[in-house]
């Protein structure tokens, strides 16, 4: 028997969540983007230092980090634009990641969150990162909830939408995050650009040693590409330039004094 064509599919629900923001909340958002290589020299010597003793950590925990500190200075950057007319600002910093996880043998797209990600130490970042792609879905209440969600009728899911991106309080119940981010370096890509469902969304790229120039010389250093897609209706370049300086200075030796209690325990350890 010949094989036809082509054949409907269906469209697995695990997937309905990432399609609904990116229709509901990023069709509004009028996109602009920054693109970034960043020299990780210091921070790999940062990261050294956990590994030497005993705690693995990630690069991702110390971005997280350096943005969310980065974002206690720079209010438009954790402000939204409201549908019905006006900004919110929220004060309280939160980052949300993409996690894949496997429904059914398909491959689904969760958000997952961090609160206060800017007073937490990079140790227990690094573990709430590692509990999302390892733990069993239902025993992560973020994403068994989303889980649970995409299952509902569409009607629902989208009167749910409809009022949290207009009342501020029900947008931080079940969508609190300050900043989004997405990364593929696992994979060898170095540049993606996000829809942008928040007024700030970064996308990383892999660390990877590159030939740059230092003191006139070439010199191979590790260099991270970051991305940041924001929203040109609630800040506009410059404001989103000045918030990359800051998470820049803060990746290359800056973070260092908001670690020091984190590496003086390090060194009883």
């Amino acid at each position: 028997m010949m094989k036809p064509d082509y054949e409907y599919v269906s469209l697995h629900p695990a997937r309905l969540n990432l399609l609904d923001m990116i229709n509901t909340v990023g069709r509004a958002s009028i996109p602009a983007t920054l693109f970034y290589d960043i020299d990780m020299e210091w921070l790999a010597g940062i990261k050294k230092r956990f590994t030497d003793a005993g705690h693995k950590v990630t690069v991702t925990a110390f971005l997280i980090k350096a943005i969310a500190i980065a974002q206690n200075k720079h209010p438009k950057t954790r402000t939204q634009m409201l549908p019905i007319g006006g900004l919110v600002q929220f004060n309280k910093v939160r980052a949300q990641f993409t996690v894949e996880r496997f429904i059914d043998d398909e491959p689904a797209l969760f958000f997952g969150d961090i609160e206060d990600p800017d007073t937490k130490e990079i140790k227990t970042i690094s573990a709430e990162l590692h509990a999302y792609g390892t733990e069993p879905i239902e025993k992560l209440p973020q994403l068994e909830i989303q889980n649970r969600f995409s299952r509902f009728p569409r009607i629902f899911r989208h009167l749910i939408i409809y009022f949290g991106i207009r009342i501020p309080a029900m947008r931080l119940r079940y969508m609190g995050a300050t900043f989004g981010f997405s990364s593929l370096g696992k994979y060898g890509c170095r540049n993606i650009i996000s829809p942008s469902v928040i007024t700030s969304m970064f996308c990383v790229g892999e660390v990877e040693d590159r030939p740059v120039a230092k003191s006139g010389k070439v010199e191979v250093s590790p260099q991270l590409s970051l991305v940041l897609n924001f929203d040109h209706r609630v800040m506009d370049g410059a404001t989103a330039a000045r918030f990359m300086k800051d998470i820049i200075e803060l990746l290359q030796g800056g973070l260092e004094e908001h670690l020091k209690e984190e590496m003086v325990s390090l060194q009883r350890s």
